[in-house]
């Protein structure tokens, strides 16, 4: 199958103030575009894994040819990571943290503050670049976990159900080197009905 990019889900202004809409064009269109031909052109060196969806690419990383596993871990990873990012956000104050999803954040978090704080902890603690996610282990407790690059937690058997994006061009234009600010005010955007979705 070849890849193709998905379309932002509200407009590239959609997320002002938080994010800026020269960020989100630059980001969706050149960044997120580049990581879809790249993956493209290692599955066209692999026909064998021609007809895996991007979710069997990650789960099944270890079992991509050796020659493209690096590649597809990269722009695969890429491009799931890219689709789901903006999933996870929405316009300000458009969704609300259903009572399952609160209820189930307390319960294995004790709190929303420690929650978040967990949160803004991965994704400050990340070095260089790469991602901090929410996820569900098999048993369904949910924890806070760190992926450098465009690793996704699928590959390492977790379901995400929320995420942020810590590469310098997601916030750079925006922030400058103020990673801290613009992880506080990211969660102005975050979709809570995807993340209750996810949650199922």
């Amino acid at each position: 199958m070849s890849f193709e990019l998905s379309p932002l889900p509200y407009a590239y202004d959609a997320l002002e103030p938080y994010i800026d809409e020269k960020t989100m064009t630059i980001h969706h269109d050149k960044h997120h575009l580049a990581y879809v031909n790249n993956l493209n052109a290692a599955i066209e060196k692999a026909p064998e894994i021609s007809s895996w969806s991007l979710i069997d690419l990650m789960v099944k990383i270890n079992q991509v040819p050796e020659g493209v596993r690096t590649a597809v871990r990269n722009h695969g990873g890429g491009t799931l990571n890219h689709d789901f990012f903006w999933n996870a956000m929405a316009p300000a104050n458009s969704t609300q943290l259903s009572e399952k999803l609160a209820a189930k954040i307390n319960s294995d978090f004790g709190s929303m503050d420690n929650f978040k704080a967990e949160f803004e902890k991965a994704a400050m603690g990340r070095f260089g670049s790469g991602w901090a996610w929410l996820v569900a282990d098999k048993s369904g407790k949910l924890s806070v976990v760190s992926t450098a690059n465009q690793d996704n937690p699928l590959s390492e058997g977790f379901s995400p159900l929320l995420c942020i994006d810590v590469w310098e061009h997601a916030y750079y234009l925006k922030y400058q080197n103020l990673r801290a600010e613009y992880v506080k005010q990211w969660w102005n955007v975050v979709n809570w009905d995807f993340v209750s979705k996810n949650l199922g």
